[in-house]
């Protein structure tokens, strides 16, 4: 993986106490970033943050949930307290509910979806780009998905609001560009990941189809979803804005 020098600077990562999103707190924190573990489990983002203090690092854990906007202001203001500023943030909390039928799914796994997919994506971006507004720097990840690129059967809602973060990513890069502030995503194929092995265990999954379709025929791992964020967040990619990578093995390719 490349490696960057961070020193002096401050990253937030949201849903960072497991997966993609632990392995690039990981990622920044051995760059030299301080970070901000952002979660819905507070309790173990909080431990991964002793953990990092204790092994030289500089971290924070705190307790978020996403969909209300209210804590995660709270949540960047807080981070801004502790270290100084806002350079970096992956957005990358996310869930994903068992397939349905469109023509049967609930309002309420709708708006449950699109309450943390989306709207929770919108909230991040807001806060965040109003304090990098005020310094006059900073570069954003939003967490889409080889999702926000196709469909998905039974996963209409999903799909949806990972398109929207695309939509929302390259709109906020037109209009903070001239203001220095980047705004990219990634779209990160299927990875081996707590969640993917919960919907393998449910039998949302079948590992065995899931491989035949990627062209590399293996599952990708969180440390390659980190390094792809952190290049987009680093001066490596400082004339990057608007884009949504695939990070997917080609899945999207075909």
């Amino acid at each position: 993986m490349p490696t960057y020098d961070f020193t002096g600077r401050v990253a937030f990562v949201t849903g960072g106490s497991a997966g993609m999103g632990a392995a690039t707190v990981r990622a920044f924190a051995e760059a030299g970033a301080a970070v901000a573990i952002v979660d819905l489990d507070g309790d173990t983002a909080q431990r991964h943050a002793r953990q990092l203090n204790d092994a030289g690092h500089r971290a924070l854990g705190i307790g978020c949930d996403v969909s209300d906007e209210q804590q995660l202001q709270n949540a960047v203001a807080r981070t801004v307290q502790t270290f100084g500023g806002l350079d970096m943030a992956f957005n990358n909390a996310g869930i994903m509910l068992p397939p349905v039928d469109t023509a049967e799914e609930s309002a309420e796994a709708f708006d449950t979806i699109v309450a943390v997919n989306l709207r929770g994506v919108w909230a991040s971006m807001k806060h965040e780009l109003a304090q990098m507004r005020e310094q006059g720097s900073g570069a954003i990840v939003n967490c889409s998905s080889l999702g926000g690129l196709v469909g998905g059967s039974g996963r209409a809602t999903y799909h949806a609001t990972k398109h929207g973060v695309l939509g929302q990513t390259k709109s906020a890069a037109l209009q903070y560009g001239p203001l220095g502030i980047r705004v990219n995503a990634v779209c990160p194929g299927t990875i081996d990941t707590p969640m993917v092995a919960r919907m393998t265990a449910g039998g949302e999954l079948d590992p065995e189809a899931a491989l035949a379709a990627i062209p590399m025929g293996r599952l990708g791992r969180p440390e390659e979803i980190a390094a792809a964020v952190l290049w987009l967040a680093s001066d490596a990619a400082s004339y990057v804005t608007g884009v949504a990578l695939p990070v997917d093995a080609g899945y999207t390719a075909q």
